[in-house]
């Protein structure tokens, strides 16, 4: 009994554990936040290198560690902008040490210019360069300089490997959406099931691992029109080119001759669209068929982990102008869910149109959606709205900051308009726009303001409402 307890604490403990990672791990992924980690961590531990050479090494002056430590701070707290050079950091600095008070400032401020080294670190030291010589002007001075121009090289070196090994390839070691959802259910129900399915054909031809997943459905209707009607049996699975998970000697419930029947019609036509699939996309494409075993969305909830898949791809269902209640059972299982609204069976996308409501996880995975749906030839577009002009500058740094994950061509979009008037506008000129569920929105949010997916009516493009609920 204790022993159980401990075990119980255990489990309790490691799922926590799990949790605190990646909720971590999804706070890492809003750009900001790693720049942020990246100043706390590598300006301290850089300006404590410089200080243990400077304590080895007499030649290396107390007064080089202002301006050095405000340049590693600029370096790193904007690693793509404009003062972001190791050729203008190293330079700025030294050229600043090499110039005397008014002159000094003036000269650094030609020289640099001239130069094209502008940098904000170098002022100051071009001043401190005036009570670094102490009574042996000169030599103190050069001795200054040189100080300076190593310990700033020392910086830049390790800036360069930082930007390169980490900072661009960020994508490949943190955001999971680079490796995860190319195994894709697709629950073949709707208005146009085809397209849905042919869009996860599309988004797991993204990577080499990827397989689509057709699950039909055997209800009382069709197990009726089969032989006269069911007898309550638990659900028939088909897989592959049509046939029975019994004639592969696995052992399933057993089922009513009708039911049969029934499951082996939903399986072969599956099959068909699979194999249309395969051909268009060169996917692998599976089929099974579940019975009436639970809700819909509980059986693909369930299907969806029985045969290793990471995304649920389902068709818009609506009930009273909004999402009805099997997407909405979908949204709070825990497997991702991308529904699709299809206004006229399209099968391609080459412009998509990606609006954000903040940097994260959920944004990084919308932007990773549309670049496999648009392809090398398409057009990806990202966009955010904001309420007042003084919001613009810090929207337009949060957008580069997400296109700079990708690999493909991004356009970027900051307007001044509510989300819905904005979709409605220019939708029109999109094949597709894929937003999220605001699942992470409050339910006081949510009785002052309907979610944006369900405010549609006027959206004249394909839709995606994405779910995330990686567990």
């Amino acid at each position: 009994m204790r022993g159980d307890r401990i075990r119980g604490i255990l489990r309790r403990l490691r799922r926590a554990e799990r949790r605190e990672v990646r909720e971590f791990r999804a706070w890492l992924e809003n750009t900001r936040n790693l720049v942020h980690l990246s100043v706390v961590l590598f300006v301290p531990l850089l300006v404590a290198l410089v200080t243990a050479l400077s304590n080895a090494l007499a030649a290396f002056s107390f007064f080089l560690f202002p301006p050095l430590a405000a340049g590693t701070y600029t370096l790193f707290a904007d690693p793509a902008g404009e003062y972001a050079s190791p050729t203008r950091f190293v330079a700025g600095l030294t050229a600043g040490a090499a110039s005397t008070a008014a002159m000094s400032v003036l000269f650094t401020g030609v020289v640099t210019w001239a130069f094209d080294i502008e940098e904000p670190a170098a002022f100051s030291s071009a001043l401190l360069v005036l009570v670094a010589g102490g009574p042996v002007a000169v030599g103190g001075r050069l001795s200054y300089v040189v100080s300076i121009a190593a310990s700033s090289a020392l910086v830049a070196g390790a800036f360069v490997v930082w930007r390169r090994k980490f900072y661009s390839e960020r994508a490949r070691y943190l955001y999971q959406s680079t490796r995860g959802d190319d195994h894709v259910l697709v629950p073949m129900r709707g208005d146009h099931p085809e397209a849905t399915a042919m869009l996860g054909a599309r988004l797991a031809a993204a990577h080499e691992a990827g397989k689509v997943v057709l699950l039909g459905f055997v209800d009382e209707s069709d197990a009726a029109e089969g032989a006269g009607g069911p007898d309550g049996s638990p659900p028939t699975a088909a897989d592959g080119a049509g046939e029975s998970a019994g004639d592969r000697g696995e052992e399933i419930p057993a089922a009513s001759p009708e039911e049969r029947r029934a499951a082996e019609g939903v399986a072969a036509e599956l099959e068909e669209r699979a194999a249309a699939i395969r051909t268009r996309t060169g996917v692998p494409c599976e089929v099974v068929v579940a019975g009436e075993d639970g809700t819909p969305a509980s059986v693909a909830v369930r299907t969806a982990r029985e045969t290793n898949c990471d995304l649920i791809a389902a068709g818009y269902e609506t009930e009273r102008g909004r999402l009805s209640p099997y997407v909405r059972e979908l949204f709070r299982g825990d497997v991702n869910v991308a529904v699709h609204r299809s206004r006229e069976g399209r099968t391609t996308w080459k412009r998509v149109l990606v609006p954000v409501r903040r940097a994260g996880d959920v944004a990084h995975e919308m932007l990773d959606f549309a670049t496999r749906l648009a392809g090398r030839t398409g057009r990806v577009a990202v966009c955010h709205c904001i309420d007042r002009e003084g919001d613009r500058r810090a929207a337009e740094s949060t957008l580069a900051n997400l296109v700079e994950t990708v690999s493909a061509a991004c356009e970027t979009r900051v307007a001044r308009a509510g989300i819905a008037d904005f979709l409605a506008a220019n939708a029109g000129g999109y094949h597709l726009v894929i937003l999220g569920s605001s699942g992470d929105r409050t339910a006081a949010s949510r009785f002052v303001a309907r979610p944006t997916f369900d405010r549609l009516e006027d959206v004249e493009a394909d839709v995606i409402v994405f779910d995330r609920n990686r567990p």
